[in-house]
């Protein structure tokens, strides 16, 4: 009804007698705010009391039941006339909303004489009609003007632009942690065996990313990168290998665009390792060699020599094998890493047994063991000592040719000969023995 002043008693009297209820408080808060935005602050009114006031009073009264008597004399339609005048279309149609239109269709049709003078099937004027709509219209307007005029309107709409530009403006330091914590998500979820999901998510955050500026993004490029490298994973351990091979692929070209040296590695790494999971050796030594000047520690350059050996143990080219075994063998020595030196020992044996230098062979797979034991793995521990029967009845098998064929053995031969030792393997298998005997 907009009797703003009544509301604010009633809500008033309400949370007297139920404090508990917050509807109350907010209906003071909304009656409160629609009388100061129709009337303005009472701070800001100053009244003075120069003359009588009751005077003053009368005559306020007078004239106002004149001005009654002068409205309720005057036509419906001549009323909402001046009433619609008071207001500019623009004014109405932000008070009306989509209301306007239904308005402006009203006045549009009392311009029709004829519809206005006839009548519908239950007997009443479509005029009456008409100007009911467009009275009760012009009651909304006015009390939505009351409630919350032009001026407040408008302030609430630029404070929600506001808000909106502040939202969509995330500061820097949000925007990382929010892409941080995707990441770790992304890599969780590899690690557990959901490398569908993973992929889904990295590339929905990959589209994110290249939507944002360099200025909200810093390290743009470099996560854009680190996005294909996961994609790459995710897609070679569900076997998508063409696809995985893209990926890194897009990684490396990414590192090299924007000068990236630690994810160059990355990508050259990635990359050597599906050419090796599809049996492109050769590819693989490629791309491996190529990340040999980038990598940093003692550690990386242990793994990469044995990765690139073992490539070429597959192509037959065991010399080479065997050269970068034992250089993966040094790395690992200085540092210090005793499954490193386990796996290039094991693989300069095996380049070893291929050259057929049996000897070597046997001695290197008998520091395997020791490494072996010091892990300690029993899967490995069970695989060396099987190469080692192997190696011992091959180096036996080729002692005894030599013997047959007239070829006098040299000191050393005649230590590991059949006829002066047991093999290294029955050795080995006697003194694990020997150590179950003595636990108690």
């Amino acid at each position: 009804m907009g009797d703003f002043e009544f509301a604010l008693v009633f809500y008033h009297r309400g949370r007297r007698l139920r404090p508990d209820l917050h509807k109350f408080q907010l209906g003071i808060h909304k009656a409160e705010e629609a009388i100061i935005n129709c009337i303005g602050n009472p701070s800001s009114v100053k009244l003075e009391s120069k003359e009588e006031l009751c005077f003053v009073s009368r005559q306020a009264e007078l004239q106002s039941k004149k001005d009654n008597q002068k409205q309720q004399n005057k036509p419906k339609d001549q009323k909402d006339q001046k009433q619609t005048k008071k207001q500019s279309p623009k004014t109405e149609q932000q008070l009306l909303g989509q209301l306007y239109a239904d308005k402006a269709y009203l006045e549009k049709l009392l311009k029709d004489e004829d519809l206005m003078q006839s009548s519908t099937r239950q007997g009443a004027k479509v005029k009456d009609l008409v100007l009911d709509g467009i009275s009760y219209l012009n009651q909304r307007r006015d009390f939505w003007q009351q409630q919350k005029p032009i001026y407040a309107r408008e302030y609430e709409r630029k404070v929600l632009r506001q808000g909106r530009a502040r939202d969509k403006k995330q500061k820097p330091s949000d925007i990382a942690r929010a892409i941080a914590k995707e990441m770790e998500d992304i890599e969780l979820m590899l690690a557990r065996g959901s490398a569908e999901q993973s992929c889904r998510k990295a590339e929905r955050l990959l589209k994110n990313i290249q939507a944002w500026s360099e200025n909200e993004v810093p390290n743009k490029y470099e996560l854009i990168g680190n996005l294909h490298s996961c994609i790459g994973n995710g897609q070679l351990a569900m076997g998508q290998m063409e696809a995985a091979l893209h990926s890194h692929k897009m990684d490396l070209e990414c590192a090299r665009e924007h000068a990236l040296p630690d994810a160059t590695s990355r990508a050259l790494d990635n990359i050597g390792h599906v050419y090796a999971r599809i049996g492109k050796f050769q590819q693989a030594i490629n791309t491996w060699e190529e990340k040999i000047p980038l990598a940093q520690s003692s550690l990386e350059k242990a793994w990469l020599f044995h990765e690139i050996g073992r490539c070429y143990l597959e192509l037959d080219n065991a010399e080479v094998a065997q050269d970068y075994g034992e250089q993966s063998l040094q790395s690992a020595d200085e540092e210090g890493d005793v499954e490193w030196q386990l796996h290039a020992t094991v693989l300069v044996a095996q380049a070893q047994v291929k050259l057929k230098d049996y000897q070597s062979a046997i001695l290197n797979f008998e520091r395997a063991l020791e490494k072996a034991r010091l892990m300690p793995s029993e899967t490995a521990q069970n695989g060396i000592i099987a190469a080692l029967d192997n190696v011992s009845k091959s180096f036996i098998a080729e002692l005894n040719k030599d013997h047959k064929d007239g070829t006098i053995p040299s000191h050393e031969d005649r230590l590991f000969s059949s006829d002066s030792i047991k093999t290294t393997a029955e050795n080995v298998e006697e003194e694990e023995k020997g150590n179950q005997d003595e636990k108690p």
